[in-house]
């Protein structure tokens, strides 16, 4: 099962980082997965309609939107003035909605008027768009414009929404539209329902049936969490991006009941969603949705799709399937069946279809992407043991080949399943070539971090057979850490989370402070930082043992964009000796830190100006701090 001593991929190896996931990288020639792709479809004329079709928009009116877009950003955000405001634009919207709608710059300023709207006016505008909806789904400015109004339904959807809105319709009298949100989002799928194929085909409509499957399911999903300008309010764009988490809310059944009906077009041309490029990323994002809100649907889409590709021509080298992993199309979707699938079918599937083939896949420059996937939705010891008897010979080889993702997902799925958590990192040592001589090991986290074989990081010439020489302190202690990689980095946080990390935090301690800052201030590796302060594994002597290595280096961190964060995060865990410590060498350079971007935010955390001038409030007011989180964390625990 082992690599043996010396692999023969040692000498001199350098593992590509892999760091665009081999699909968006220059020369891969593979786009970026569906599920990662921009929310925008980019310009294509091939669903368009001749510009003269569209409604001519007037500088007059172009002038008039952006300046009342501009008073209504500036406007209280509460307040009958505001109301008013927001009521009369939206008048105006109504009677220009086609126009604006299919005019570059008019269709960002509706889609942010749209985040302002209240629910009757967004009603008035979508009543608007119906007739030409064809027109609006398939025009690349129009599109926007679509989803914009559809995700505006987990804020306007509410009982909440509808009762104030009830009450302001005697108010407006006749200009109250003759169907709810609801019917209008109900008559949209039944439009896209009737030409499902046709929307789903296209490059601009098929965006708006995604957005249509989130929407009808009640799930807003990550994919749609970074929106270009004019998708949100300015309030929502404001928000920072730990808030913004797929958003589940609810929804009438008649959305469900019409997400079922959606569903089964997909069956009907199943071969179409399987092989399409555009296609198959309305039924990827179907999946997703249907996982969370009808599991029992989403089974039944992904055996289909399972038995379908499985009696297709038969690979010479086994089960038909292995085909379509090898594709850049079907692949993707394959990707996303192996992750909602249950543990029972996941099981079924690699048994009938994957196992004995993994070290193949894992080669493929398309393939190994799925089998990430697989290894990702791994969740028993039963699935696991197969696969890390079939992968872990291959370890290195992989690593050489480019694709060090599925060595990472592997790990993720030994810290995630709580076995062979000990046997992995052997095998990664020697991987990297740093298990023999034992002097070797504390120098294992530069290595991970930089995905360097020993040799090629401390730039050792070592010929083909020679003994490998011992680790000289010294000179590792004299170079300065490599760059970090996401992947090296995504590595050391599951290894800061397996059960025994005693090894990696003896290297990570190993570190001289300029390393350590290095590894804090670079925006991969503070996420290893991170895992050292909240691995339930690292014990807090372990913790203190590493990040005493940063005393001198406070201020350097407190400058940094990413190391300020750190900062804050090492301050939050601190007890008060440590605080004293901190505050007592970022005092003396007070002037400094309040001069920088990010170091007066550090000072204002640590109350800096009151620890230099009246030291025994800060004193008093710390213990305070310290005493609640005590206190929170005893409940907590309880």
């Amino acid at each position: 099962m082992g690599l043996g001593p010396r692999s023969p991929h040692k000498v001199g190896r350098r593992f590509p980082a892999g760091g665009k996931r081999g699909r968006g990288a220059k020369g891969s020639g593979r786009p970026l997965p569906g599920s990662k792709r921009q929310p925008w479809p980019p310009p294509d004329r091939r669903s368009e309609p001749p510009p003269d079709s569209h409604p001519h928009l007037s500088p007059e009116a172009l002038g008039y939107f952006r300046r009342a877009l501009s008073a209504l950003k500036e406007a209280p955000e509460t307040g009958e003035e505001r109301d008013l405001m927001v009521h009369n634009i939206m008048k105006e919207v109504e009677t220009q909605a086609l126009a604006l709608s299919t005019n570059r710059t008019g269709s960002e300023m509706l889609q942010e008027l749209l985040g302002f709207s209240p629910l009757k006016p967004l009603c008035r505008v979508w009543a608007a768009l119906r007739s030409n909806l064809r027109t609006v789904a398939c025009h690349r400015c129009g599109v926007h414009v679509l989803q914009s109004a559809l995700l505006q339904l987990p804020r306007l959807l509410g009982s909440a929404a509808e009762e104030e809105e009830e009450e302001q319709e005697g108010e407006d009298g006749k200009d109250g539209p003759t169907e709810t949100l609801e019917e209008l989002v109900l008559g949209l799928a039944a439009e896209v329902c009737d030409d499902f194929l046709f929307y789903c085909g296209d490059t601009h409509g098929s965006f708006v049936v995604r957005t249509l499957l989130q929407v009808l399911g009640g799930t807003i999903l990550e994919s749609e969490r970074a929106r270009p300008r004019g998708s949100q309010s300015s309030e929502a764009q404001k928000a920072p991006a730990r808030e913004c988490k797929p958003a589940d809310f609810e929804v009438p059944e008649t959305f469900l009941n019409r997400l079922q009906d959606l569903t089964s077009s997909f069956l009907k041309d199943i071969a179409v969603f399987i092989t399409d490029k555009i296609s198959s990323f309305c039924l990827q994002v179907a999946l997703q949705v249907l996982h969370h809100k009808l599991p029992q649907f989403c089974a039944y889409l992904c055996n289909a799709v399972i038995g379908y590709l499985s009696t297709r021509s038969s690979s010479v080298d086994g089960s038909p399937l292995l085909l379509f992993l090898r594709d850049q199309t079907s692949s993707r979707l394959l990707e996303q069946v192996l992750l909602v699938l249950e543990p029972p079918r996941l099981q079924s599937l690699f048994e009938e279809h994957l196992q004995g083939q993994l070290q193949t896949l894992a080669a493929h420059p398309i393939a190994n992407f799925p089998l990430q996937r697989l290894l990702d939705a791994v969740t028993t010891p039963e699935l696991l043991s197969p696969v890390f008897e079939e992968l872990s010979p291959v370890l290195e080889a992989v690593l050489a080949q480019g694709h060090p993702g599925v060595v990472i997902a592997l790990v993720g799925a030994c810290r995630r399943v709580g076995a062979y958590q000990a046997k992995v990192l052997q095998l990664l040592l020697e991987a990297f070539h740093c298990a023999e001589p034992s002097s070797r090991q504390v120098a294992c986290v530069p290595l991970f971090a930089t995905l360097m074989a020993y040799e090629v990081y401390y730039g050792l010439m070592e010929e083909e057979g020679a003994v490998p020489a011992e680790h000289q302190v010294e000179m590792a202690a004299a170079r300065a850490l490599g760059d970090v990689t996401v992947l090296g980095s995504l590595l050391l946080q599951h290894l800061l989370h397996f059960s025994a990390p005693g090894l990696v935090l003896r290297s990570l301690g190993a570190l001289t402070g300029p390393q350590l800052l290095v590894l804090a201030q670079s925006p991969a590796g503070s996420h290893v930082l991170d895992a050292i302060l909240t691995s339930p594994s690292v014990t807090r002597k372990q913790r203190r043992r590493v990040l005493q290595n940063l005393k001198g280096q406070y201020v350097a961190l407190a400058c940094s964009r990413h190391g300020s964060r750190v900062l804050d995060a090492i301050w939050s865990g601190a007890a008060l000796g440590a605080r004293k410590e901190i505050a007592a060498e970022l005092g003396e350079q007070n002037q400094e830190l309040i001069r920088d971007p990010f170091g007066h935010h550090v000072a204002r955390n640590v109350a800096l100006t009151t620890f230099l001038k009246r030291r025994e409030a800060w004193e008093q007011q710390q213990g305070a701090v310290a005493k609640r989180r005590r206190a929170l964390n005893s409940i907590l625990e309880d």
